[in-house]
């Protein structure tokens, strides 16, 4: 009788290993385009609360927002942070870029935008 299984045989460990590479590959660029995304609704939402309990200190909520974006990592300077009030209500604009690299294989650059009035 033969005995067969993953890694009895040798077409069952090639099958094996190149499977197990792709799904390690599928994780990381999953990873890669996902950080940014990730970032990009953590400064939104944390914008939206900072504004909403503003005491109408722009400099501040600037600032506030700002310190936010350099604990996540996102590449933009304070002055990028357009915050503008209008009667009662207070908008915060700002954008940057990020470049996401797979393994040099594939490179893109991605675009976000906030713009919030609350």
């Amino acid at each position: 009788m033969k005995k067969t299984g993953l890694l009895n045989n040798e077409n069952g460990f090639f099958k094996f290993a190149f499977i197990t590479a792709l799904v390690a590959f599928a994780m990381y660029a999953g990873i890669q385009f996902g950080m940014p995304f990730y970032r990009h609704s953590a400064l939104k939402t944390e914008a939206t609360e900072l504004i909403r309990i503003s005491v109408m200190d722009l400099d501040r909520t600037r600032g506030q927002i700002f310190e936010r974006a350099q604990e996540l990592k996102i590449p933009i300077e304070e002055k990028d942070i357009e915050i503008t009030k209008t009667g009662r209500k207070i908008r915060v604009k700002t954008g940057w870029s990020e470049k996401v690299d797979i393994f040099g294989l594939y490179e893109k650059t991605l675009q976000f935008t906030i713009d919030i009035e609350e």
